[in-house]
């Protein structure tokens, strides 16, 4: 199933720098401007030349009115996931329905530690983000008057009140490449969050793991259309074609239509912090891709 007949859309991975702490707000605004789809921020709480992600986020809601904001990824461990699923459904509510939820397990093990948070084995990190995907999504759920009770190997919720309601159902991305991460997220995610350039094989390692988080989600009975392929790319305009992502916007259109159509990957999110070549992908690249789907679905 390598195409999963999703309308591509498109988005940015902004630095969220402390340095010029206005920039990525200034960069989201631009990209809302260019008719994005989305903006995201990574969240590496440890390191001071960033600015807290979840801070930044609400700073870009209040800035923007249109454009979706996600984290990429927000780092679990350092992050309650009762209390993430509160801080989601108020940021929803005051975006009117514009936050997604991206989570990761957290890859650096040190520094979570660093700042008080669990050091955790890859298998432990597994588990604790299944947990608290079922935790957020039971506190999301209003459609019962009874208390959340969940006893999990690392969060218990013994009684919490649900609510507040989400504007909107709030999709869970995961990002993860491992086989049982991705066997996970076929059970449980909304949306499996990749970078390229983590890719061991590139593009070519797309169909192993696309098709290992299918299987999972067929035997979990769900169907895998259903989660978004969503892809954290980076390219370069250049007069001369050298390479995937590397040329004229008609051949990073032609890249990206092979993404989508060959991989199955729905949404492009594109890490810049230049302002000129995110107004480029809004006006020329997004357009003909979108054009260029359609038509080889046809």
């Amino acid at each position: 199933m390598p195409d999963y007949g999703h309308d591509p859309r498109f988005g940015v991975f902004v630095t969220p720098t402390s340095a010029s702490p206005l920039r990525p707000v200034e960069l989201a605004v631009v990209a809302e401007h260019a008719g994005l789809d989305l903006v995201s921020v990574q969240d590496h709480l440890y390191q001071p030349k960033l600015l807290d992600a979840w801070t930044l986020l609400s700073f870009i809601a209040a800035r923007t009115e249109r454009i979706s904001l996600s984290g990429n990824v927000i780092n679990l461990p350092l992050r309650p996931p009762a209390v993430l699923a509160r801080a989601a459904a108020s940021l929803d509510l005051l975006s009117e329905g514009r936050l997604e939820m991206a989570m990761g397990a957290g890859g650096f093990a040190d520094a979570i530690e660093a700042m008080g948070g669990p050091r955790r084995s890859p298998g432990e990190a597994r588990r604790a983000l299944a947990e608290a995907i079922d935790v957020m999504r039971e506190l999301w759920d209003t459609s019962t008057r009874t208390g959340v009770h969940f006893h999990g190997s690392h969060y218990t919720v013994d009684g919490a009140k649900r609510g507040p309601q989400p504007a909107h159902p709030i999709s869970i991305w995961v990002g993860g490449y491992g086989p049982r991460m991705l066997e996970m997220i076929g059970r449980k995610a909304d949306g499996w969050l990749p970078s390229l350039s983590f890719l061991p094989n590139g593009v070519d390692d797309l169909i192993a793991m696309n098709a290992r988080i299918d299987a999972s989600a067929e035997r979990a009975g769900r169907d895998p259309r259903d989660i978004r392929r969503i892809l954290n790319v980076g390219g370069a305009f250049d007069d001369v074609r050298d390479g995937l992502l590397s040329g004229g916007p008609e051949s990073w259109a032609a890249d990206l239509t092979m993404l989508a159509t060959d991989h199955g990957v729905s949404d492009f999110v594109f890490a810049t912090d230049d302002a000129d070549t995110i107004r480029r992908i809004g006006a020329d690249v997004a357009p003909t891709t979108r054009e260029s789907v359609h038509a080889a679905r046809r």
